[in-house]
């Protein structure tokens, strides 16, 4: 009987949580990935780990920064598997921006951006592309960039988890950078 009322208690304040915090992840979980569905996905998941593992919590931090806490391991997680797919071979992308010399191409090469209309992350319209171009990197390039200027993440921590070398990650870097300046100078820099 007093099983059956903690599992009672459990199931209620859990419901409550979901009601309250469902909206607050969501959104949190779509200013880290590329798509909706993904988003929806992994915070469903993360309250299914934390409804698995509720005697964990021990109530010493709020409950949203637990849930948080795990919707960011599950990001995490989902980039480091994204790193076990297979990608693009780096002669496929260096033939799209350079040529046989390693210079840029005509076509491809950065033009010089104005940016005098002052701070563009201030500028919502400017997140809004930035954001979409974001979701359209392929999703090893947007891990690296995700792990390692939205979390913060030290570079050896990165690698670690990722199982990559040092100079790996600042190629997949570099090469995110290149796409985002290319989509960046396209579809707000000429419009």
């Amino acid at each position: 009987m007093e099983d059956q009322k903690v599992a009672s208690e459990k199931s209620i304040l859990f419901r409550t949580w979901v009601e309250e915090y469902s909206d607050m992840m969501y959104n949190w979980a779509m200013q880290r990935l590329s798509s909706k569905e993904l988003a929806e996905d992994l915070v469903q998941d993360t309250f299914v780990a934390a409804f698995n593992s509720f005697e964990k919590f021990e109530g010493k931090s709020n409950p949203k920064t637990w849930l948080i806490a795990i919707l960011k391991n599950k990001i995490t997680d989902h980039y480091r598997n994204s790193f076990k797919k297979p990608v693009v071979s780096g002669s496929e992308f260096m033939d799209v921006f350079f040529d046989e010399n390693g210079s840029w191409k005509a076509n491809q090469r950065p033009s010089g951006w104005n940016t005098d209309e002052g701070h563009l992350l201030d500028n919502p319209e400017f997140s809004e592309v930035l954001g979409q171009c974001m979701k359209h990197l392929p999703e090893h390039y947007a891990a690296t960039l995700h792990l390692r200027f939205l979390e913060e993440k030290k570079t050896a921590d990165i690698c670690q988890e990722l199982n990559i070398t040092e100079s790996n990650l600042w190629q997949k870097i570099h090469r995110a950078k290149i796409q985002l300046r290319k989509c960046l100078e396209e579809y707000w820099f000429k419009k």
